[in-house]
Parts: structure tokens; C-alpha cells; sequence
């Protein structure tokens, strides 16, 4: 058993990774900024915790984590200004990454997007932009710690039924199912092999897609 505390934990993600993990008996608390969405949460068998982290400081987050043994960020401000984007897909989620460091919860699986590299592409004068931006900066600064970190680089997310397998390095325009990053978070989590990596994946086609579990073990 382990304890997973989930930043994000009413996204669509979260809600599918939720029953998975308390399924195989972890504990699952996930962190959400609306009390309205407590009912929703733990639903899934987690435990809704009811905090504000774009206002948290990084002793505040670490208050959260403090006790767990896993950290998944899969929070962020979903479009809208670009300073949410910053203020939550880079800062907080960096607040978050020395928080986990000063609780001494090592294992951090960040949620980005295949794209995300330093020559993403977006254009600076692309709404997309602040998004691409922040990821970045939050997966690099993920790299430069000591954390037993992983970047999941998931493709186009759909609503597509799960289908259990992915294509790793999957060219863009990737596409992949929610559910079946919910279960590559999962297998993540589980899978020392991991550590250390930066994964990007779609569902793929028949010919190139594999078991999500056989995947991460290479």
C-alpha cells in the first residue's frame, strides 16, 4: 500500500485515477480548490483535501505532503489568463516540487504534454504559448532536483474508451485516451523504471501500441 496525494483531484484525469489506485488498496488523498467538489472526489474513494495552492507557499504544500509517499501533479489552470497559467502550471507546481524535497516524499510523477520540450514551437503570440512556457520551465525544474522524478508526456487527450495499450515516442498529433493515462500514471507509480525518464506516448495503432505495463518496463 502506499499513499499518493493527487494535486488537480477533480480533473478528468484524477477522477479516472483515483478508483485505480484505492482498487490495489493505496490511500489516496487529492487536493482540490473547491469544497463544492468534495462529494465528486470521494466518490472515487479518495480523500478530498480542500486547499488553495496557487496561494500556498512552499512550507504550506509541504504541510499537504508531508506523510505520503508519492506526489502526482496533474493540477493546472486549464486556459483561461495567462498568469494562471504561470501562477499554477509553473510556480505552483514548482512550489510543489521543493515542498516534496523539504517533506521528504521523493517519488513525483508530473503531468505534461507531449510537446513539451525546449523547442516546442509554439509561437509567443499563440494563446497556447503561456501553457507550453510553464510546462517546460515546471519539467525542467523537475530534472534539476533530487527527486525521483517522471515526466508523463501524454499526446491529444480524448474521451475514447481505454484500450490498455500505448505507443511510446508516438509521433505528433498523438492521441490517447483519458483512462489510459489515468492507468499509465498508475503503472508509473509502481514501475522503478520510471524514475528518471521523460515518457511521451498516444494510444498508437495495433501495430505499434503495447501493454501499458510492458511499455514502462523498457
Amino acid at each position: 500500500m502506499s499513499r499518493v496525494i493527487v494535486f488537480g483531484g477533480h480533473g478528468r484525469i484524477a477522477l479516472l485515477l483515483a478508483p485505480i489506485l484505492v482498487a490495489r488498496g493505496d490511500e489516496v488523498t487529492s487536493v482540490i480548490r473547491n469544497p463544492d467538489h468534495v462529494a465528486d472526489v470521494e466518490q472515487t474513494g479518495a480523500t478530498a483535501l480542500v486547499a488553495d495552492i496557487e496561494s500556498l507557499d512552499t512550507a504550506g504544500i509541504a504541510d499537504l505532503i508531508r506523510g505520503h509517499d508519492a506526489v502526482v501533479w496533474s493540477a493546472g489552470a486549464g486556459g483561461g489568463s495567462p498568469e494562471r497559467t504561470y501562477a499554477v502550471d509553473r510556480d505552483a507546481a514548482i512550489r510543489s516540487m521543493d515542498a516534496a524535497a523539504a517533506a521528504d516524499v521523493k517519488r513525483y510523477v508530473m503531468v505534461s504534454w507531449l510537446g513539451s520540450k525546449a523547442d516546442h514551437g509554439v509561437p509567443e503570440d499563440d494563446s497556447f504559448f503561456p501553457y507550453a512556457d510553464a510546462k517546460w520551465a515546471a519539467d525542467e525544474h523537475l530534472r534539476s532536483t533530487d527527486l525521483e522524478g517522471t515526466i508523463l508526456g501524454p499526446g491529444t487527450l480524448t474521451f475514447d474508451e481505454p484500450t490498455g495499450l500505448i505507443e511510446l515516442d508516438a509521433p505528433a498529433p498523438a492521441r490517447v485516451a483519458r483512462a489510459d493515462v489515468a492507468a499509465v500514471i498508475a503503472a508509473t507509480l509502481v514501475e522503478p523504471l520510471t524514475i528518471g525518464r521523460t515518457i511521451r506516448f498516444g494510444n498508437g495503432t495495433q501495430e505499434t501500441a503495447e501493454p501499458i505495463a510492458a511499455a514502462l518496463a523498457r
